[in-house]
């Protein structure tokens, strides 16, 4: 087994992860695979340029799919850990979705229980 370490800096996104992880069945399907609550919103990151690197090595992790209703976009998910804490990282499947971002879903609100801001340095770690 490999470790990688996905690193980069917290930023604000637009909101748009707190309506996905908040509809029901994307809810419901994070229970059943990542097998926690979901908090209501993601952790978004940019990679480093290492962080990037690593990143595309993620082909050789397990990735969970999020099977959307209609009208919606499909994603994948893969189990991870941040700091000591089980997350997922969580990807929608839309064009045009930069390639040096992630978005972190937590059951806990991970800005508040690790001390994050704006620039915080942080990594995601992935077993694959």
């Amino acid at each position: 087994m490999a470790k990688l370490n996905l690193k980069g800096q917290v930023f604000t996104g637009k909101g748009e992860g707190k309506k996905f992880v908040t509809l029901p069945w994307v809810d419901q399907q994070i229970r059943e695979k990542l097998g926690f609550a979901p908090y209501a919103g993601t952790l978004n990151i940019r990679l480093s340029r290492e962080g990037l690197a690593q990143k595309k090595l993620l082909v050789k992790a397990e990735h969970l799919e999020i099977v959307p209703e209609k009208g919606y976009c499909r994603g994948s998910l893969i189990k991870g850990k941040i700091t000591g804490l089980d997350c997922g990282i969580i990807t929608p499947q839309v064009p045009g979705y930069p390639p040096d971002v992630i978005e972190v879903v937590a059951p806990v609100f991970l800005r508040q229980r690790l001390g994050l801001s704006d620039g915080s340095e942080v990594g995601v770690l992935i077993i694959v």
